[in-house]
């Protein structure tokens, strides 16, 4: 699968020369970040942000030829954890495939062909026919039971708010503002509610969340409660 702008990847650094961190691209080759796309502000040592072998996540900026160049504060917090999560599923699902295969290597240039691996997995979990084309029937129905076994426990995201009023009416307008769907709602003490739902992804989880809380900001608007979302 080629890369593209503005693409998700994990990198592991390769070497930091200068003002330059070269970095290998996992399945995608190398790539690098200048020294501005490394951290926000004045950085005085590259080394007090990036070592070498350490793992990052990096967003695709341009690509020009065989020269990718990277991005790693552009990254947010939820890109990186989502990317994360990714990085540890394809490696559980890998260490699996190698249990039912000899030579789990062409498997792995077969799905890379068509596919992210993390991607193929995924969808193997939810339709495990599509093991057959990349593999023998044998190894096929091996690892269809190994990802059967081992379903993936629901992903939880939350967000922290603040929801106070000082009307006389205030506790009842608090009630309807938090009253949403599809998420759970506690309170914490201190006018400070938690905001959580799961969901088989923490992305979907987490756009749950976020839907609430943009659903809230607006009932206290209307309402004229203090409101605060938390950072992350």
């Amino acid at each position: 699968m080629e890369l593209k702008i503005d693409d998700l990847v994990m990198c592991t650094v390769k070497s930091i020369e200068g003002t330059t961190v070269f970095v290998n691209i996992e399945e995608d080759g190398q790539g690098s970040i200048s020294m501005s796309e490394v951290a926000a502000g004045r950085i005085r040592n590259l080394r007090e942000h990036v070592s070498v072998n350490k793992k990052i996540v990096c967003k695709v900026l341009n690509i020009t030829n065989d020269d990718v160049q990277l991005s790693l504060r552009r990254v947010t917090a939820k890109e990186k954890e989502e990317i994360l999560e990714r990085y540890q599923k394809e490696k559980t699902a890998l260490s699996q495939l190698k249990t039912v295969s000899k030579d789990p290597d062409k498997i792995i240039s077969k799905i890379k062909e068509k596919d992210r691996l993390w991607s193929f997995f995924d969808k193997a979990r939810e339709d495990q026919s599509i093991l057959d084309k990349v593999m023998s029937k044998e190894e096929a129905q091996s690892l269809a039971k190994i990802l059967s076994e081992k379903k993936e426990t629901e992903k939880k995201a939350k967000r922290v708010i603040i929801l106070r009023s000082t009307s006389s009416s205030g506790v009842e307008e608090i009630k309807k503002a938090l009253d949403i769907k599809g998420v759970e709602i506690s309170y914490l003490g201190s006018s400070q509610f938690a905001i959580i739902s799961k969901a088989k992804d923490f992305k979907e989880a987490n756009s749950k969340v976020s839907s609430a809380i943009e659903e809230i900001e607006k009932k206290a608007k209307e309402k004229k409660l203090f409101f605060e979302a938390k950072e992350k």
